[in-house]
């Protein structure tokens, strides 16, 4: 197939595929998710996405839709339906069905999936950034369905031209809209503290990883605007784009400073992709 949706233990091709009036999703948008890539027909880092997809379920007292290992083989077993081996890889619970009620309904949880080709970006592009208040609510460190604040940002930074908006909070950066953000500066690495403002980045983690490994200094902290716009460079991290240097702030040229330090963390990372996904 050229791509996969899953609901509840069907499946069919994306286009396909409906979901009831009265799953939570539609309402309320009361649901979480995650999603990663697959290399090779093999997902990346899916443990430690599938750590992240439970704590979010706890975390908003939704039901999981079934154990660990029958999620990971739900999820291989779409995967591998999808002809092209290179793809993003998408899940999401909602807290189930039922007539529209603010209070939580009786009843299971709902699982969706959906598999489509896509590879991961390109690390030698360099993104054009602009900035946003960050008017989010205290529940960014979960992967909840509720995105409305990332949606109007992320069509800002289209219409700009750019490819992410850089959140703050006053004068404090937090992150991107789907993406973290870190610097570095003066041979450091600096990244907003792991909190209620901020989702712990699977690809966040792996750069702190990668620095302890090569002995690069850490730092997890707040740090401002002007630290941002005065960095030796700006780097984005998600999923799909795991470290992502940019060239541009509000229409300002920032980075490129630090070549070589970000040369490193970016071979890295490709390294990382690359020992994780080889075909056996």
């Amino acid at each position: 197939m050229e791509n996969i949706g899953y609901y509840n233990g069907k499946t069919a091709p994306i286009a396909e595929m409906m979901i009831p009036m009265g799953d939570r999703s539609v309402y309320f948008g009361d649901g979480v998710y995650d999603a990663t890539y697959s290399v090779n027909h093999i997902i990346f880092a899916l443990e430690e996405h599938l750590d992240r997809f439970y704590n979010s379920c706890r975390l908003l007292d939704i039901p999981a839709p079934m154990p660990r290992d029958e999620l990971r083989a739900t999820l291989y077993d779409c995967v591998r339906k999808v002809d092209d081996p290179d793809q993003f890889v998408y899940w999401q619970c909602t807290r189930g069905t039922g007539i529209r009620d603010h209070a939580f309904p009786e009843g299971s949880s709902n699982l969706l999936i959906y598999c489509r080709p896509c590879k991961m970006k390109d690390m030698n592009e360099r993104y054009r950034l602009i900035t946003m208040e960050d008017k989010r609510f205290f529940y960014c460190n979960v992967k909840t369905l509720n995105l409305i604040p990332s949606v109007l940002a992320s069509q800002r930074a289209k219409q700009a031209g750019c490819q992410e908006t850089v959140f703050h909070r006053g004068d404090l950066v937090t992150e991107c809209a789907h993406s973290n953000v870190s610097i570095l500066k003066d041979g450091v690495f600096i990244t907003h503290p792991l909190d209620d403002l901020v989702l712990p980045g699977i690809s966040r983690k792996h750069l702190l990883e990668i620095c302890r490994e090569k002995e690069i200094p850490v730092e997890e902290r707040d740090y401002t605007l002007e630290e941002l716009r005065t960095a030796d460079e700006i780097i984005v991290s998600s999923s799909g784009a795991q470290c992502m240097a940019a060239c541009e702030l509000d229409g300002q040229p920032v980075g490129g400073r630090d070549p070589m330090l970000l040369q490193i963390l970016q071979a890295a990372c490709r390294a990382k992709v690359r020992r994780e996904t080889a075909n056996a």
